[in-house]
């Protein structure tokens, strides 16, 4: 092997990219080559976070960084200590690109524009000399005793020394991967809203609750966070949230179960029944659906209340035992059939991929193959929004720069 090795990477989004620009400022002798199969390069990092690209999250400590993470926590902990959202933010203001963080911990370029992190990402790419060919698909991985034959695009053959895979959810490359003897974790999807065909709430499609617990009746799974009412159902990080940790288990229940949401999680049931007895001594001649807590929307509060039987003309005054229960359950623990899954917005995410005990997180080397590496979603990481999954390509993606150019 030459002492400046030739480099391939598989995978022009933000996990490949980073790897290049990495590699080849570390070693700018070596030759790097990116490969992309489709025309556009960078695709998520355009359309995340609405056109605005969601750079990564206001979570500067590993230990607590992980906690975001559905599959792949434990193993990001060391590559985390290593290069964290600090780093990154660092990164892009070297190279002239400023942060902002906002209410939630999203961070986000202060232009409101993914094109200032696609532009900044392809002209370090050609300042660091990184060569970048489109519309090449990887067909076929010979290893050899020292490097790789690749096949790609029309059988044309091409010989590297070292091999970085950032192809992200990629079924031909998964395939390939298994035929060199890795494990391949079967994949299904993370990161969906929740379809309720029959949801009686879907007349109040935009109206959002700033926080709820969504569970997913008779598992453990649970989230808090904000939820928003759709015309197809329910979405908001809350249900995000809760897709991702359930993301197996829902996809063995084909997106089928029964959604209970807490509407006042900060409240006891005592508390809960101490409220709306206060309403009754305090507004007896108003009507019930009209008159609600101050954290429910009015439209909200009159669906639940109707749901729990309160009649359109009851007044407070006439609240009896049995329907102060009802509304009490109502509130805790409302049920809804889900009946299946719908992408949020263009940004899928999919649990699975390459099996993380087979990779070395402190270089992101293959453990069965010498020389081979990988970054992104290639593997079976994946995080809840609010620009983690960006993150785990940054991190990933400069541990394998790094070491790949070594």
């Amino acid at each position: 092997m030459s002492t400046h090795p030739s480099i391939v990477i598989i995978g022009g989004g933000a996990a490949g990219f980073f790897a290049s620009i990495i590699a080849a400022q570390n070693s700018p002798k070596s030759a790097v080559t990116l490969f992309e199969k489709s025309k556009q390069l960078l695709t998520k990092v355009r359309i995340s976070g609405g056109g605005r690209c969601n750079v990564t999250h206001s979570c500067f400590e590993p230990k607590q960084l992980v906690l975001n993470y559905p599959r792949g926590g434990k193993a990001l902990l060391g590559p985390f200590s290593r290069f964290q959202p600090l780093d990154t933010i660092e990164w892009f203001n070297k190279h002239d690109v400023d942060l902002k963080t906002e209410a939630d911990g999203r961070m986000f370029p202060t232009t409101d524009s993914s094109e200032t992190i696609a532009q900044c990402l392809m002209e370090a790419a050609n300042e660091s000399h990184v060569k970048i060919r489109t519309l090449v698909s990887l067909t076929a991985i010979k290893p050899l005793e020292s490097g790789f034959i690749l096949t790609v695009g029309n059988d044309e053959s091409i010989h590297c020394d070292r091999l970085l895979m950032a192809s992200g959810s990629n079924t031909k490359i998964w395939n390939l991967l298994a035929g060199l003897g890795h494990t391949i974790i079967p994949p299904v999807p993370s990161l969906f809203t929740f379809n309720v065909p029959n949801s009686p709430l879907s007349e109040l499609a935009g109206i959002s609750v700033e926080k709820v617990e969504a569970k997913i009746q008779g598992t453990p799974l649970k989230q808090t966070g904000p939820l928003l009412i759709t015309h197809w159902g329910f979405s908001g990080p809350a249900i995000l949230k809760l897709s991702a940790w359930g993301a197996r288990l829902l996809h063995e229940k084909a997106y089928k179960a029964t959604l209970q949401v807490n509407w006042l999680p900060e409240m006891s049931l005592s508390d809960l029944k101490e409220m709306l007895l206060r309403f009754k001594i305090s507004s007896p001649a108003r009507l019930l659906v009209n008159e609600g807590p101050d954290k429910i929307p009015r439209k909200l509060w009159k669906k639940l209340a109707e749901r729990a039987g309160a009649s359109a003309t009851l007044r407070w005054s006439h609240l009896s035992s049995a329907l102060l229960q009802k509304l009490i359950l109502e509130l805790s623990a409302s049920e809804f059939k889900i009946e299946g899954k719908t992408t949020y917005k263009e940004e899928f995410v999919t649990c699975g991929g390459v099996a993380l005990d087979e990779i070395d997180f402190k270089t992101m080397q293959s453990k069965k193959i010498p020389n081979l590496y990988f970054s992104g979603e290639v593997l079976d990481i994946d995080g809840v929004t609010g620009g983690f999954n960006f993150q785990n390509a940054w991190t990933t993606g400069f541990i394998a720069g790094k070491s790949i150019s070594v």
